[in-house]
C-alpha cells in the first residue's frame, strides 16, 4: 500500500502528563487519522502491556514506580470504530541499563518526552478485530 508524507510535527510533551493519553489527544486536536511517531525522553513511572496469545486479552504485566530513560518509543496511528487510534509499543531503561519493554499502557508518566509524528496521506486504514488472533488489526492487508 503506498502513502505521501502528510504534515511532520516535532516538539515536546508536558511534564507529569500521561504519555498515551496526551499522544492521543494531540493526534486528535491535529486530526492525525493515520500516521507514525517516535518518542525519546524519560519518565517518572511506566505501565506496560502483555498481549495474551492463547486467551486473546492484554495484561499488564509491568507497573514500574521508578524513573526511567525512554530508550525507544515507537508506533502508528489509525482508525478503530471511526475514531484516531494510537498504537504504542515502548523500551525503557534503568540506571543499570535493565531494559523493559511492552504495549504502552495509560499511567505511564512523563518526565521528559520529544516526539516526531509524520502524517500519512493517501489510504484510510481502520482496525477490525481479526478472528484468528482476536486483536484489532488493520482490514487492509497491503
Amino acid at each position: 500500500m503506498e502513502v505521501d508524507f502528510g504534515r511532520k510535527f516535532i516538539g515536546r510533551f508536558a511534564i507529569g502528563e500521561d504519555l498515551l493519553g496526551t499522544l492521543t489527544q494531540f493526534c486528535e486536536e491535529k486530526a492525525i487519522k493515520l500516521g507514525e511517531f517516535a518518542i525519546i525522553g524519560a519518565v517518572k513511572h511506566a505501565k506496560m502491556g502483555y498481549y495474551l496469545q492463547n486467551e486473546q486479552k492484554y495484561i499488564d504485566c509491568v507497573d514500574l514506580k521508578k524513573t526511567l530513560e525512554i530508550t525507544a518509543c515507537l508506533g502508528n496511528i489509525s482508525l478503530m470504530n471511526g475514531k484516531i487510534f494510537v498504537h504504542a509499543h515502548i523500551t525503557l531503561a534503568d540506571h543499570d541499563g535493565k531494559c523493559y519493554g511492552g504495549h504502552l499502557m495509560p499511567g505511564t508518566e512523563i518526565f521528559a518526552a520529544e516526539y516526531h509524528i509524520k502524517e500519512l496521506l493517501g489510504v484510510e486504514l481502520k482496525r477490525e478485530r481479526d478472528p484468528e488472533t482476536g486483536l484489532f488489526l488493520w482490514k487492509n492487508k497491503g
